[in-house]
């Protein structure tokens, strides 16, 4: 027995049909949009809304309009929104980890950069990061300073010899720092020679 075969023509209609729905929703998200960002206009002319919260607000709600019509779009073609969500969730948590994680590292780069650029010491200077005004804290002259660290020879204390210190570049931004320039001023009572 031979297979039914439909004629060419109506093996497309299926095909052709979603093409059109997916035309449709697209057209309707972009006319969504569009409505949504000329009223947000009329209303910043008719009330006095500063134009620093419409601008967010207007690109907010077309990436929302945008989103949803693309997540219509692929249900149209076959994917499951639960799927759609699951894989957008786990991408969000990953992200936000791995955002935690460099976080630290980032902030030293900056603040390297910011070093570099501003100053606020250099080789050779002895600096203090000061925890409180009553208790002293890392106290050194500054021998290196690369992306993340900045190295400080600690003084001499009784005959222990001299500590490496490394130090991470975001607490010269986060704490307060004394600053002694050059090698010969040294601090009163540094115990350097």
């Amino acid at each position: 027995m031979e297979a039914l075969q439909l004629p060419l023509p109506a093996q497309w209609i299926g095909p052709l049909w979603i093409g059109v729905q997916i035309l449709l929703i697209l057209l309707a998200g972009y006319l969504a949009q569009r409505f949504v960002a000329r009223g947000l206009t009329r209303l910043g002319e008719r009330y006095p809304f500063p134009p620093q919260l419409l601008m967010p607000l207007r690109g907010g709600l077309r990436w929302l309009i945008m989103g949803s019509a693309v997540i219509f779009v692929l249900e149209r073609l076959g994917v499951s929104a639960t799927v759609l969500w699951t894989a957008l969730s786990g991408f969000v948590a990953v992200a936000a980890v791995a955002f935690f994680a460099m976080w630290s590292v980032l902030s030293n780069l900056l603040c390297a950069i910011l070093i570099f650029t501003v100053g606020p010491f250099r080789l050779g200077d002895v600096v203090e990061l000061v925890d409180t005004v009553d208790k002293p804290g890392v106290k050194g002259r500054v021998v290196a300073i690369n992306l993340l660290y900045t190295t400080l020879i600690e003084a001499e204390e009784a005959g222990t010899g001299s500590a490496m210190v490394q130090v991470p570049n975001s607490l010269f931004f986060q704490r307060s720092v004394r600053r002694w320039r050059g090698t010969d001023v040294l601090p009163v009572g540094s115990g350097e020679k």
